[in-house]
């Protein structure tokens, strides 16, 4: 058995697993762990449980302690001055002529490296700019780019349900998202309905695939003859939601029905 803790370092981020080397920890709690971005403030999501040593796919790293009051002031104290970092580097990406969007900043705890997020629609080349910044802020600096999905989520926003951007709220992995779930779902298969703000399909198109597959499942498929209190007809949509079946009378008259009142007719077994 191997004993790990769960904890993530940004709202909605991804989970990382660490080893709590004995350290006595609860849900909620900060504590100081070392990544390949140095020393970084995080929060326990998932409590120190045992888990089976063949999960552990790779080595993890101890966590160093729990957060004092002096790291996240220390915190507090980098992330004010990120809006500077972000200001100065905004400049020189103006004065150097580069075509990249910068989208946000951010110091490690002890802040010996700063981290630039850009998004760019083609390759930059920024080594002027990583000398200009490690000249002006005296650390390691390091670029690194997003791509759309990313930068929604960094950004931030509102959908076009009028909420904030699931990526921002609670979704820690992007699910990939396909052209048949909207079909799955009788969406209409323009791009401007069914794109999120960042220009990719709506993540919230898979929130009910599987239950309307399940839906559809029920219904008789289009082309399909049956038997209604109206006489026999031949099925030419359906509803999942409703359970309703449309289909055309033999006078040629559409109506919409209860799934209760079809009945599918048994095919005539074929002739070979």
């Amino acid at each position: 058995m191997a004993e790990i803790v769960g904890i993530r370092f940004k709202r909605a981020g991804r989970v990382y697993y660490f080893d709590p080397a004995g350290i006595e920890m609860e849900v909620d709690d900060y504590v100081v762990v070392k990544t390949a971005r140095g020393l970084e403030l995080g929060r326990v999501v998932i409590a120190p449980t045992q888990v089976l040593a063949s999960e552990v796919t790779e080595p993890l790293k101890p966590v160093a302690r729990k957060a004092e009051p002096e790291d996240i002031e220390r915190a507090k104290e980098f992330e004010a001055r990120e809006a500077e970092a972000l200001a100065e580097c905004g400049r020189l990406i103006d004065k150097l002529g580069l075509s990249m969007k910068l989208l946000g900043v951010e110091y490690n705890l002890d802040g010996s490296r700063l981290t630039f997020f850009f998004s760019a629609t083609e390759r930059v080349d920024f080594r002027q700019l990583v000398r200009e910044l490690n000249r002006r802020f005296k650390v390691r600096v390091e670029l690194r780019q997003l791509g759309p999905r990313d930068e929604a989520k960094l950004v931030g926003g509102f959908g076009r349900c009028g909420r904030p951007l699931c990526c921002m709220s609670f979704l820690t992995e992007f699910s990939p998202v396909s052209i048949k779930m909207a079909k799955e779902q009788n969406l209409p298969l323009n791009p401007q309905k069914i794109s999120g703000v960042c220009g990719r399909l709506l993540c919230c198109l898979a929130y009910e695939t599987e239950q309307y597959h399940a839906m559809k499942e029920k219904l008789p498929k289009p082309g399909q003859r049956v038997s209604t209190p109206m006489g026999e007809a031949s099925v030419v949509g359906g509803n999942p939601l409703k359970e309703t079946v449309l289909v055309e009378l033999e006078s040629q008259t559409t109506v919409e029905l209860p799934l209760s009142d079809i009945t599918v007719k048994k095919q005539p077994p074929r002739k070979d």
